[in-house]
């Protein structure tokens, strides 16, 4: 089955509420593979693109403002205001009609297609991110890795190697595993492990 925005976003929505579940309370002040974020960071930024995806399904206003930093976004306790945002989220697919319809996005007018794809694929990217600072390994379903892919493979380099998507690939090896070509492609290191102590 090839899954399409919409998809990818429902179950994104499932894939980083099992990594947030898992999350123990001491770690959300872990560093991330995120260069200068903690794993709050990481939340708080994935819970501010999940409710701009919300918006797109909803065609609600559309704000450019995000938290700085990103961990100043979460409110109380990191998984009830997680399972709060994702609840918001998962209302809004009831909104999902029609992928094609044009809507404010953070970069203009777009259909929801289009505007739900970063939302998407960041609960996954992100996803990981969250469970390695955790010190936990999670794999991407196959779908969503198609998913990713498709949403990549025409964007140009100087669009994707920017402040705020990714930064230069990591090389890894050639046997690796369809999860860790993602990573690398998307510039993290699959081996990235959080500092102890």
């Amino acid at each position: 089955m090839t899954w399409n925005a919409l998809d990818t976003y429902e179950n994104g929505l499932r894939f980083f509420s099992d990594v947030v579940a898992a999350v123990p309370a001491e770690r959300w002040s872990a560093d991330s593979p995120c260069a200068g974020w903690t794993a709050l960071d990481v939340l708080g930024h994935v819970g501010e693109a999940t409710s701009i995806g919300a918006r797109i399904l909803r065609g609600d206003e559309m704000s450019l403002q995000r938290s700085d930093p990103p961990s100043s976004a979460v409110d109380g306790d990191p998984a009830v205001w997680w399972a709060m945002t994702a609840a918001d989220a998962q209302d809004s697919l009831a909104h999902a009609t029609d992928l094609d319809r044009e809507v404010d996005s953070p970069v203009g007018r777009r259909t929801v297609r289009d505007g739900l794809s970063f939302p998407a694929v960041d609960l996954f990217i992100h996803g990981w991110d969250l469970a390695a600072a955790s010190g936990r390994s999670v794999r991407f379903p196959d779908e969503a890795v198609e998913f990713i892919r498709g949403v990549f493979a025409h964007v140009p380099d100087e669009v994707t190697r920017r402040p705020g998507v990714f930064s230069a690939a990591v090389g890894v090896p050639d046997d690796s595993d369809a999860t860790d070509q993602v990573l690398g492609f998307a510039g993290r290191d699959p081996a990235w492990v959080p500092t102890a102590g």
